[in-house]
């Protein structure tokens, strides 16, 4: 980014009555999907401004990376469909029809597999991924309403809590076979996975708390409870290697938590029921939906303050963009 486009943001941002926001090295674009209005937000990361909405299929709620990273697959639920976009451009690329309601999405590390969880329907579709197209190989019967993917980093095991029957389950990948169920908390959304391995962490949605298992060995420990704030729900990394955010939608925050530890270690204000998050590319910034309050907030880590709010679409459910801090 030029020194002329970094003082005209900052320009536009006092000129709006915003807080600054630090200097950016971001161009490309965010987007927001919005669960409500069938579409995507496109957001100018210079300007803070909304540039365009993309039209998906009815309510899209979590977005991907190919592994090529020349796609972001938009999954919506109730259209069947997965739109991919160019992650720079924010252009249409192509829609896949029949992929029966892909809720939650994932590729494997090895690049081999792609897997969805049908949240309405109550099973898990296993997909060859080719490089370019996906091919269905088999979907497993969950039970009560498969929620939210993880896949370990050896691409052997597939790790899906169960919404509405209060459980974490893992699959085998090779056989697509169920390897063991675990009851949870109340009401398990997101799930996240060490980069060993070793533990598996859940945000309890209907609780206030994140359980930790030890996956360890050949069956599944609860071995840590983590209070973090009522309605505990998305997990998003730091990047730096020791710390993951989650966001509690009832609380109106975002909890850090450290590794290592397994302690929270420092709170931020996210109103408006934060959801997904995103972290910029220099860890200083965290991006989150705020489902209820239809807004984009941004949140500047060193002073922990929301420092912009953009309006968005109804609902708005998951956050993404190219210009990202690593995602473990």
């Amino acid at each position: 980014m030029t020194l002329s486009l970094r003082l005209f943001a900052v320009a536009l941002c006092c000129l709006s009555g915003a807080a600054a926001l630090p200097a950016l090295a971001q161009t490309a674009p965010l987007f927001v999907l919005n669960s409500l209005d069938a579409n995507v937000s496109v957001i100018n990361p210079l300007t803070w401004t909304e540039t365009k909405r993309i039209a998906t299929g009815k309510e899209p709620h979590h977005i991907y990376l190919t592994p090529d990273e020349k796609s972001v697959i938009v999954a919506n639920a109730l259209s069947d469909t997965l739109t991919f976009i160019d992650p720079r451009t924010a252009e249409v690329q192509r829609v896949i029809s029949g992929i029966l309601d892909p809720y939650q999405l994932r590729f494997s590390p090895d690049m081999k597999w792609f897997v969805t969880a049908a949240n309405r329907l109550n099973h898990i579709d296993f997909y060859r991924w080719d490089g370019s197209n996906i091919t269905l190989v088999k979907r497993v019967a969950t039970g009560k309403t498969p929620s939210h993917l993880w896949i370990d980093s050896k691409s052997t095991t597939v790790y899906s809590t169960m919404q509405d029957s209060d459980e974490l389950i893992a699959l085998d990948l090779a056989t697509q076979t169920i390897k063991w169920r675990v009851p949870t908390g109340s009401i398990p959304a997101d799930v996240y996975g060490s980069a060993d391995d070793k533990l598996i962490l859940v945000g309890l949605t209907g609780g206030d708390t994140v359980e930790v298992f030890d996956v360890s060995g050949k069956l599944p420990q609860r071995t840590r409870v983590i209070k973090t704030g009522a309605g505990a729900h998305a997990f998003r990394a730091l990047g730096d290697g020791r710390h993951v955010l989650v966001s509690n939608r009832v609380a109106n925050s975002i909890s850090k938590i450290d590794l290592q530890t397994l302690t929270v270690v420092d709170s931020y204000p996210a109103p408006g029921g934060p959801d997904c998050m995103d972290v910029s590319r220099d860890g200083k910034l965290i991006y989150v939906a705020s489902r209820w309050a239809r807004k984009l907030t941004v949140i500047d880590m060193a002073t922990r303050k929301v420092v912009r709010q953009v309006n968005v679409g109804k609902s708005p459910h998951g956050v993404w963009t190219l210009d990202h801090a690593p995602r473990q």
